[in-house]
């Protein structure tokens, strides 16, 4: 649903919108900085909004709450978690975000962090700005209840190389100018330990001040160094937009007016920097943000209350990513549009297509990926040539996404993967990752071979672990792969041959009980019973078109044979490996006021699920 300030505030924001007239053409069309020409569009009636997948992104969960047993979560318990930011900084990465107990916006909040030397790994999170205790004798201000959190940004590194993590202090439940407290800044030390905190800014709507605030005010840090790099970072006219959501500069701190919320930039081509706000909203600065263009909203770009992060990437090119829908409760998929000059964009993929279901009720905690952030420059430039990305999942859990650059979305050639000349532990080329913490995926020694495969685990009741890899896109193709399975699985493996739109004409299947399955038109079939801790070959042959159908061998036993596909395409172009069910949309909505029930055993896990797969090859033809 509309938040009441929100709704207000966008509505007072598109009126503003509405006084633009006679601006210069910008992108060759009438007004705007950036332009979507593709012709791409999503169905949001399936979470992959029917697009084509970013060729190997790897997404990752770095938080996975639990009420109920809060020492496997981040020791509180708390099912409220969102607003995360990243940076990259000597070596390790940083990811910081914003917690409650149940709802948005209702007291008590907290920040964490949580770090990982690769991506893959990461730490248990840690409280950096613990919930607010006024000092005594200061009351909450009446129409206010308790303390909050509420940030658009999360770190800065100093030119000097001091690493700074921030967030914001306000009252619940509007944190927003004469609700705000102040913001406030500590530095994280290259050991992990942190140094104290301090507010660098006071909401300029209000009177607080050290003398009736928690924390020193930091000018009065006995280390010099500390206070230059926060003086420092006062006077970086971008990084200090991103904080105008809420403090609006009434001591002209700003020195101009920018209507929009929760700023993303970059610096395209020409040397024009593009602001980005929600709903569409777009502007340009010759100066390095002192003074922008009119805000407007850009015609071609859809999207509601979530986020928008742009970039320059790696490989000289620009990427958006956000979340194409114009629903707020929906944020779904997260895709990607990308381009040379970062004026005119084209090819819509999807960063992030899955949105498993909300296990915990809260206020405002809309459905997949949002909020999304990357690294902002001078944050740090991590490794190897991939956009880095982050953002919580339903408001609820946490995750990273490493997208590697160029960003494509098909595959030319046939396809030979044996994963033994990569690192354990490492990135797997051309693979699509999604490996929920509970649902691991990593390579791994191979059992009873020599090298290494691929090890999918799952003991998640309400997620999977998914790979994909996607292929060249054919109407015949043969798809061979071996598979292991462990003797202490109890779990599923479901595989799917699947077209660009995510259609799905081949369905086969490993149950816990071993048996192996496939879907001949609309009828499931139990074709052969899996041997325990041996590996086995599987072969498709296929025919993806209309009226098409598929062979099918096991260790080279023929088992099916002109078999009726489950749906009728044109052609396929991936394989998807799934340890649970196929979904498709959010299936918990709140039809009134009443909170949902957690999902039962949302906080337990069930009987693991393990398998390898290995010797991947795939041929095909248009």
């Amino acid at each position: 649903m509309m938040r009441p300030i929100y709704f207000i505030l966008s509505i007072l924001f598109f009126l503003s919108l509405c006084t633009v007239k006679d601006l210069k053409g910008q992108t060759g069309s009438i007004h705007e900085p950036v332009r979507y020409v593709g012709g791409e569009s999503i169905d949001p009636g399936l979470h992959e909004g029917r697009l084509r997948y970013a060729v190997g992104v790897e997404s990752r969960q770095t938080l996975r709450v639990n009420r109920s047993h809060p020492d496997q979560a981040e020791g509180y318990g708390w099912t409220y978690n969102h607003a995360s930011s990243l940076a990259y900084w000597k070596g390790r990465f940083y990811q910081q975000y914003l917690s409650n107990p149940v709802d948005e916006h209702i007291a008590p909040g907290q920040t964490l962090l949580v770090t990982s030397p690769d991506g893959r790994n990461w730490t248990t999170p840690e409280v950096i700005f613990p919930p607010y205790e006024a000092p005594e004798g200061v009351e909450v201000p009446e129409g206010y209840d308790g303390y909050m959190m509420h940030q658009r940004m999360g770190f800065y590194v100093s030119t000097s190389g001091r690493l700074l993590t921030l967030a914001f202090y306000a009252h619940a439940e509007d944190p927003f100018q004469e609700g705000g407290i102040g913001r406030v800044v500590r530095e994280i030390h290259e050991d992990g330990d942190l140094g104290p905190i301090y507010f660098i800014r006071y909401s300029s709507h209000t009177q607080w001040d050290e003398s009736n605030t928690s924390y020193p005010f930091f000018t009065s840090s006995p280390d010099k160094g500390f206070v230059e790099a926060c003086e420092e970072l006062l006077n970086n006219r971008l990084i200090t937009l991103q904080w105008r959501d809420e403090d609006r500069g009434l001591d002209g701190f700003y020195q101009g007016e920018f209507p929009g919320s929760a700023l993303s930039y970059y610096t395209r081509k020409d040397g024009k920097t593009v602001g980005l706000w929600k709903r569409s909203a777009s502007a340009l600065s010759e100066d390095g943000g002192h003074t922008f263009s009119p805000v407007v909203k850009v015609p071609t770009l859809t999207m509601a209350g979530g986020k928008v992060w742009g970039q320059e990437t790696p490989d000289g090119r620009f990427a958006l990513v956000y979340n194409p829908i114009d629903l707020d409760e929906y944020r779904y998929p997260l895709i990607t549009i990308t381009g040379d000059d970062g004026i005119i964009f084209d090819d819509m993929v999807l960063v992030q297509g899955e949105v498993p279901p909300r296990r915990f009720f809260g206020r405002w905690k809309d459905f997949g990926p949002c909020y999304v952030r990357g690294i902002v420059p001078g944050n740090g430039n991590p490794p190897g040539e991939d956009m880095w990305l982050t953002y919580s999942m339903n408001k609820e859990d946490m995750w990273v996404s490493r997208v590697p650059t160029p960003i494509l979305h098909s595959i030319e050639g046939p396809v030979e993967d044996n994963f033994d000349g990569l690192e354990k532990g490492g990135a797997v080329p051309n693979w699509n990752i999604y490996a929920p913490l509970w649902a691991p995926i990593d390579l791994e020694t191979s059992p009873k071979k020599e090298g290494l495969s691929l090890k999918m685990m799952d003991e998640d009741p309400y997620d999977y672990a998914r790979a994909i890899r996607i292929f060249e896109e054919s109407q015949t193709v043969t798809l061979g792969v071996e598979l292991y399975v462990p003797k202490e699985n109890r779990g599923n493996l479901e595989i799917d041959l699947v077209d660009r739109y995510g259609n799905r004409p081949v369905r086969l299947g490993i149950d816990s009980l071993g048996n192996l399955t496939a879907q001949e038109g609309a009828e499931v079939k139990i074709i052969s019973q899996v041997e325990l801790d041996k590996w086995h070959h599987l072969k498709i042959q296929a025919e993806a078109k209309p009226m098409g159908d598929f062979s099918l061998w096991f260790n080279g036993q023929k088992l099916l044979e002109n078999a009726a596909l489950a749906e009728a395409v044109k052609s396929v172009e991936r394989i998807s490996f799934r340890t649970g069910k196929y979904r498709d949309l959010p299936n918990r909505k709140t039809p009134n006021e009443d909170p949902e029930p957690p999902l039962p055993g949302a906080d337990e896990k069930v009987p693991l699920g393990i398998f390898y797969i290995d010797e991947v090859k795939i041929s095909g033809q248009r």
